[in-house]
């Protein structure tokens, strides 16, 4: 009885009363607890100290460690075997406020991502946490889901940039073979998604804006959140956690709807708008240059350009708002790390050979 009592003070902290309570079949108190006593040990338990040396906060109530607190509580709830329901009553039942602007959208996007990544990386870890426990295969897959999503972000720019390299360079880098395999699953992936939408009842509009703010967020927050969670694991560099302005209904004309404020995440979507229009310049001079038979394979390169400039359209307006406020650093950035990229890419042209690029620059003689 000593060790047990001894573990359970270790568990919820020194108090006898509350200890008890945990006991309770529904909760509450003994029914001979005296109200003075009670109100007592009432101030001691919500003292700031009284989780001091105790697992709170670790193992037992709201988990501590990471801005998404509430997807790692109810992980650690689920490994213990509570269940959840998804209720949706026709009414709503709270009414809640959210970023209108693109700056604090943004910023708070980041702090989920961050905190995913920081899960990832912990040993609350859902790909190796509590295997043995209550968890359930489906709950584990679903948690895993929800925290590696982050990373995407880094293919995700590849697939953004790949369209202007290809315009720039003017080489296409899927053969006929694998163009019909990617188109296949192009075709899947759109097939997946309608099935989702009937399932759903989402319809094609909101269904459209959300793939387009995928690739918002996924070439920025996205981004720096994987960049920001390594260098806290790596090194021990923290982030500073910063509340993002919220409005709601009551509001009224949403007066900050258009208000630009910078931030360093704009960055790398703008620079992926910019690769894409000079791409698109670069492939469309050389077409009119070459001739008409350099139009057909043209088509194919605009078609995943265009592709990615839709998906960022939403952005490009947000960017530009209502007074055309863009900060000239961001355009300024944006441009710079493009054209460093485009030439860089275009001077190393990693598609032709040794021997073509000795062929160009006149080197191997009679030997070529």
């Amino acid at each position: 009885m000593l060790m047990s009592q001894k573990r359970l003070e270790k568990r919820f902290g020194q108090s006898p009363i509350f200890t008890a309570s945990t006991f309770m079949t529904q909760g509450g108190i003994p029914p001979s607890t005296n109200p003075a006593s009670l109100l007592k040990e009432a101030i001691h338990v919500i003292s700031c100290g009284y989780e001091d040396k105790t697992e709170w906060g670790k193992e037992i109530g709201w988990i501590y460690g990471s801005v998404t607190e509430d997807i790692l509580t109810g992980f650690k709830m689920h490994a213990r075997g509570w269940i959840s329901i998804y209720c949706m009553p026709p009414r709503p039942c709270f009414k809640g406020s959210a970023p209108i602007n693109l700056s604090d959208r943004l910023n708070q996007v980041l702090r989920w991502a961050l905190g995913s990544v920081e899960i990832l990386f912990s040993r609350h870890c859902p790909i190796w946490y509590n295997y043995g426990g209550r968890l359930k295969l489906l709950e584990r897959v679903a948690y895993i889901n929800t925290i590696v999503y982050p990373i995407t972000s880094l293919p995700l720019i590849a697939y953004c940039v790949l369209p202007a390299i290809c315009l720039l360079t003017n080489k296409f880098i899927i053969s006929n073979y694998a163009g019909m395999f990617f188109i296949l699953m192009f075709a899947s992936i759109f097939a997946t998604g309608i099935l989702e939408l009937r399932w759903s009842g989402v319809g094609i509009e909101d269904w459209w804006r959300n793939e387009q703010f995928w690739v918002i967020g996924g070439t920025s927050a996205h981004l720096f959140a994987v960049f920001q969670g390594l260098l806290k694991v790596l090194a021990g560099i923290d982030t500073n956690f910063t509340v993002t302005s919220k409005a709601n209904d009551e509001d009224g004309d949403f007066a900050e709807l258009y208000v630009f404020k910078w931030t360093s995440l704009l960055i790398p979507p703008t620079t992926v708008l910019v690769i894409n229009l000079v791409g698109m310049v670069a492939g469309i001079s050389y077409a009119i240059n070459s001739g008409y038979q350099s139009w057909g394979p043209l088509f194919g390169k605009l078609f995943f350009s265009i592709w990615v400039i839709l998906h960022l359209y939403p952005f490009l307006k947000g960017l530009m708002g209502k007074q055309n406020r863009t900060p000239t650093i961001v355009i300024v950035w944006s441009i710079l790390l493009a054209s460093i990229f485009s030439l860089l890419w275009v001077k190393i042209d990693p598609f032709i050979s040794d021997t073509q690029k000795a062929v160009a620059m006149g080197q191997c003689g009679v030997n070529c």
